[in-house]
């Protein structure tokens, strides 16, 4: 006899086993017992994604070879690169990530299970070199060089997508991101990672599935929707007044309130106060300055808090990002934990497969097709 799980989208619902993180423990975020604060403030997004894949932190000549192995791996075979010319500029960039992930699955794949480690690695080294090429290309019609001398990804990214070296303070902010989007317990996209795993399927596979959950706006792309929300307001004032019209109506303000966090999500406060050092350095900090009066009102109003999206907003709008790509900087991030997770369920497998409860008719009669109305 099967136990009915009560709850909408199975919330509240143990479904598995995992050292990786903790998310909601007295409203806070650890990855493998490591404070996500402290983790943003001390750590690289290198150090975090050896941390997840390796069980441990890195000591210096380890993160010193590890950030060399991804250095080396950021280009782009010719025939992905091919790929992603041909993808036009209206496509919606998390279809690219799919894409040029299956695509690099195709030319470099997997194989043995013993090989997951260079799969997984190569894949980090190379996401924001997919996404960046077709925009450049799409977009500019540049074919960008994907080669550089920058020492982290925070750095690499940042410097293909405008061209030149990215100052310290951007290479900070965009570092302690990927570290706030690398792991998240059994969101929607890691389970729906880990459920293709148990299958035994490859590496890319698992990660094009993971992609594919997160592409949706229920769970990704909150941050997207958040800069498009506030980008139309020129004051505190006028983005009050609009957001309490909007409550009133009962629209959804995308970036507040989570699945798992009653009270606050600890990210959110990390990434706020970065998003405010850049707007003290831009021409006009209206973007923030509206952020934070939203923030507010949705407080006093609703008693809900921004989650983690909603000041990667006016942070990423700060160094020059487009807008349609924040939601592929959460894949860049979040592909060492989905990967980190899919080894997980390597280690001690079972596929997973749980029941439903049938709700149809109890029994239905044949009629013949000559019968049929």
């Amino acid at each position: 006899m099967t136990k009915k799980l009560e709850g909408a989208g199975l919330r509240g619902q143990v479904a598995g086993e995992t050292s990786l993180s903790t998310v909601g423990q007295i409203e806070g975020l650890a990855y493998r017992g490591h404070k996500i604060e402290l983790l943003a403030e001390k750590a690289t997004f290198e150090e975090v994604a050896y941390l997840l894949l390796y069980d441990k932190l890195p000591n210096q000549e380890e993160l010193n070879n590890y950030k060399a192995l991804l250095r080396s791996q950021r280009d782009l075979p010719d025939s992905l690169k091919e790929v992603l010319q041909k993808i036009p500029a209206t496509a919606h960039p998390m279809d690219v990530m799919r894409s040029g992930t299956s695509m690099l699955g195709n030319l470099e794949p997997e194989g043995n299970f013993s090989n997951q480690l260079d799969s997984i690695n190569r894949m980090i080294a190379t996401m924001p070199s997919i996404v960046t090429y077709w925009y450049k290309f799409s977009h500019e019609g540049l074919d960008i060089d994907l080669v550089n001398d920058e020492d982290s990804m925070a750095g690499h990214f940042l410097h293909i997508l405008h061209g030149e070296k990215p100052s310290e303070l951007h290479k900070k902010v965009m570092d302690v991101s990927l570290i706030l989007y690398a792991e998240h317990e059994f969101n929607a996209s890691t389970f729906t990672a880990r459920v293709c795993a148990s299958t035994m399927s490859d590496i890319h596979s698992c990660v094009v599935a993971a992609i594919g959950s997160l592409r949706g706006p229920l769970h990704g792309g909150a941050n997207e929707k958040a800069m498009e929300l506030i980008e139309n307001w020129t004051s505190k004032e006028e983005a009050k007044s609009n957001i309490i019209e909007m409550l009133n109506n009962k629209e959804k303000i995308m970036g507040f309130g989570h699945a798992v966090y009653s009270v606050r999500d600890p990210r959110n406060a990390v990434i706020k106060e970065y998003a405010k050092q850049l707007s003290e350095l831009a021409d006009t900090d209206t973007l923030y300055q509206v952020a934070e009066e939203v923030e507010k009102v949705m407080a006093d109003e609703k008693k809900m808090f921004a989650n983690a999206d909603f000041f990667h907003a006016p942070a990423y709008f700060y160094m020059g990002i487009p807008t349609k790509l924040f939601t592929p900087i959460f894949v860049m991030s979040r592909v060492s934990g989905w990967a980190a997770h899919c080894m997980e369920q390597r280690a001690n497998n079972r596929i997973i497969r749980p029941s439903a409860e049938y709700i149809g008719v109890e029994s239905s009669d044949w009629v013949e097709i000559a019968d049929r109305p």
